[in-house]
């Protein structure tokens, strides 16, 4: 099978061009800087700076599509927004355009989206025909799924994964939280009663090979484990496999000061469920977070 990823070099990325290449794939991976490509997914792998790059003739049989700036990392500023637009709906546009012009169309498209496209929807359960609450990260994901769905015009299979916090070694959000945790120093967020949909990379990346092989699949799936849990949960069961306290709770107005309308990612959340994926068979190998957490955390 030849594939084209966009975002093959990110957390997710670097995994899923591993799993690919043990099946055999063939991958082609665009990127800003298409000369470290090899070094960081696998010498197998060839690397473009472009979409120009791709000729008419050249064919695939399935694209992932999972590029997109990093939405935690910067306060969202307009110019922040614009960023966040761009590497998601944009890029997905022109992989679309790309598409249309092709003499061999791919038989599939596996296109990135998140769990923010429900919004902050409290304590409510959701799965996949959910109603959403409008804010910019629904604004955003729904441009996203519908740029990608354009493809479906071109006879191509489309789906959109709407990936929750993703739980993996070296790197993701997890990361990030690691180091105040781990000198006891960590603590829930606000209240702690915002949800928090998460998904084991490993699980994930299941989840889109899931999507490839399985041609009876199209349209939106949750990437998320079956069992979301409370920031105060998560906080608690991180706090408990790192052996350390978690005593030192942010409080909702600092947040609020320091992060403005990014905070709303922070305090709010999504309780979501993969209800397509399980009416759809796929047995996940990480349900509980724990179980999660420590297969990630050991040493």
């Amino acid at each position: 099978m030849k594939i084209l990823i966009t975002g093959g070099t990110g957390f997710i990325g670097k995994e899923l061009c591993k799993r690919l290449l043990q099946r055999g794939a063939s991958l082609t991976v665009l990127s800003r800087h298409p000369e470290t490509v090899a070094e960081r997914c696998g010498e197998q792998v060839a690397g473009i700076g472009s979409l120009g790059a791709l000729s008419a003739d050249d064919a695939f049989d399935a694209v992932i599509n999972l590029a997109g700036e990093p939405i935690a990392d910067a306060r969202w500023m307009e110019r922040r927004k614009r960023l966040l637009w761009e590497s998601r709906v944009t890029l997905t546009e022109q992989l679309v355009d790309y598409i249309a012009r092709a003499q061999a169309k791919p038989q599939v498209l596996v296109s990135g989206s998140a769990v923010g496209y429900y919004g902050d929807c409290g304590d409510r359960l959701l799965d996949e025909a959910s109603i959403y609450t409008d804010d910019f990260s629904h604004r955003l994901c729904a441009a996203w799924e519908e740029a990608a769905g354009k493809a479906r015009d071109h006879g191509v299979r489309v789906c959109t994964l709407r990936t929750g916090l993703v739980v993996g070694k070296n790197g993701g959000f997890l990361q990030r939280m690691l180091a105040p945790f781990k000198m006891g120093m960590g603590g829930r967020l606000g209240d702690g009663r915002q949800w928090m949909s998460w998904v084991h990379r490993n699980d994930l990346i299941r989840m889109i090979e899931h999507l490839l092989d399985s041609p009876g699949s199209s349209g939106a799936y949750n990437g998320t484990a079956p069992h979301p849990v409370t920031n105060r949960e998560f906080t608690r069961v991180l706090a408990k496999v790192l052996k350390r306290p978690a005593l030192l709770p942010v409080p909702a107005a600092v947040l609020k000061v320091a992060l403005g309308e990014l905070s709303v990612l922070l305090l709010g959340g999504q309780r979501v469920v993969p209800k397509r994926f399980l009416e759809e068979g796929f047995r996940f190998e990480f349900e509980i977070l724990e179980q999660a957490l420590t297969d990630v955390l050991a040493t």
